[in-house]
């Protein structure tokens, strides 16, 4: 909380001014034109809205994700969301750190979906649950000096939900390739790292998402407000900058932003209501 209202202090006044059977994906080779709205005071687990999601910005680089089915899938899940008895439908996992991903899921977890192969080389998930489909496209983890470690460990998570096109760029280390881009299709929703060492550069993150056009951008993996500072600076010449002191925001097709919108949040572990 305290980081938060530091950053409000520090940026409050520019906020205004800154193959068979299988279903398929709405996103690839589709343009929609479509909305954000925002809930004051929503907790995780209360109903939602028709056709709307939530997604709750828990840690690092872990979220929430809601379905109005009920459905909940955990991003970049490293083996807890707070003090919460929630067993999510589903995690993905990512391997560049240990804060993306455990050895020791909760065996209660029906689907667990590593972003890399334990044989190597790409991994392709195509799950439907609930209402949820779940695709990912992979990319390679880069060591320190640009290096490649290996090739195709980390994937970018599509969750196709309720019409919209929300995409987890996980541990990105480089910028997507024309074909992953193709392959990623139309993103209206876009989790990113910023921290802008451990991740792609802070230039090329910023580029990377102009390139995508998300209508929403919800900035994850930052490690300090003058980190974030950064990040929202580069991008408020084509982007509004929301910054919020809740750690979710509800959205549907119908009210995503006309000007595209990167909305900051603030992580909060959940915790089950009374």
């Amino acid at each position: 909380m305290f980081r938060f209202l530091t950053l409000f202090a520090a940026l409050g006044l520019a906020t205004s001014a800154l193959a068979q059977d299988r279903k398929p994906s709405h996103c690839i080779a589709l343009a929609q034109a479509p909305g954000l709205e925002f809930v004051q005071n929503a907790i995780f687990s209360e109903p939602l809205a028709d056709f709307t999601i939530r997604l709750n910005y828990v840690a690092h680089s872990t979220f929430l994700i809601e379905a109005q089915d009920g459905t909940t899938i955990a991003t970049d899940y490293a083996g807890t969301l707070g003090p919460t008895g929630l067993v999510p439908d589903v995690v993905t996992m990512n391997k560049a750190h240990s804060s993306h991903f455990t050895y020791t899921p909760d065996p209660r977890i029906p689907n667990v979906l590593t972003g890399w192969n334990p044989k190597g080389g790409a991994i392709d998930h195509r799950l439907e649950v609930g209402e949820v489909l779940i695709r990912n496209v992979s990319t390679d983890i880069l060591a320190g000096f640009g290096a490649v470690t290996e090739e195709l460990a980390n994937s970018i998570f599509v969750f196709e939900i309720a019409g919209l096109c929300v995409a987890h760029l996980g541990h990105l280390h480089h910028t997507p390739t024309e074909a992953q881009f193709a392959a990623l299709g139309r993103m209206d929703v876009i989790m990113a790292p910023v921290d802008g060492g451990r991740t792609l550069d802070l230039p090329s993150m910023i580029a990377t998402l102009k390139r995508a056009r998300a209508s929403v951008v919800i900035p994850m993996h930052w490690f300090s407000i003058g980190g974030l500072q950064r990040f929202l600076a580069g991008m408020a010449d084509e982007f509004e900058i929301e910054i919020r002191d809740q750690n979710f925001l509800e959205v549907s097709l119908k009210t995503l932003p006309a000007r595209p919108t990167v909305v900051a949040l603030r992580p909060t572990y959940l915790v089950d209501p009374e």
